[in-house]
């Protein structure tokens, strides 16, 4: 599966993005979906994933209640709404797939990895 996340931007704190990452390939709808990212000097660390079917998202304690991941198996495609960004946000925005049907966590869990889109939240 190949994967390509946009979307990404510069905004205020306070404000939305919609990220979106298209996949290619038949594998993308059997299997789970994520978003990890990528602060500056700091390790990749998870966000968001859904299930195959879209029945179970889970989320990181940080942004729960602020965003939302979602995703279009007609379409191919993951999406993941954010509101309420801050500052700690800012971030590279990595799309992940292939990952256990009912949803993983761990970045080791994704066999297939996007280039990543950049999310700069300012004060």
């Amino acid at each position: 599966v190949q994967l390509v996340e946009s979307g990404g931007g510069l905004v205020q704190a306070g404000g939305s993005l919609r990220l979106s990452c298209a996949a290619s390939g038949r594998a993308f709808s059997e299997y789970a979906a994520g978003w990890f990212r990528q602060a500056p000097g700091k390790e990749r660390e998870f966000v968001a994933a859904i299930s195959w079917g879209g029945g179970n998202t889970y989320y990181t304690d940080s942004v729960k209640g602020r965003f939302t991941i979602s995703r279009d198996n007609t379409k191919n495609t993951l999406y993941l709404q954010m509101n309420s960004l801050k500052p700690e946000d800012t971030a590279i925005y990595y799309c992940a797939a292939e990952g256990p049907p009912a949803g993983a966590v761990e970045a080791g869990d994704f066999h297939s990895w996007g280039q990543g889109t950049r999310v700069t939240v300012s004060s």
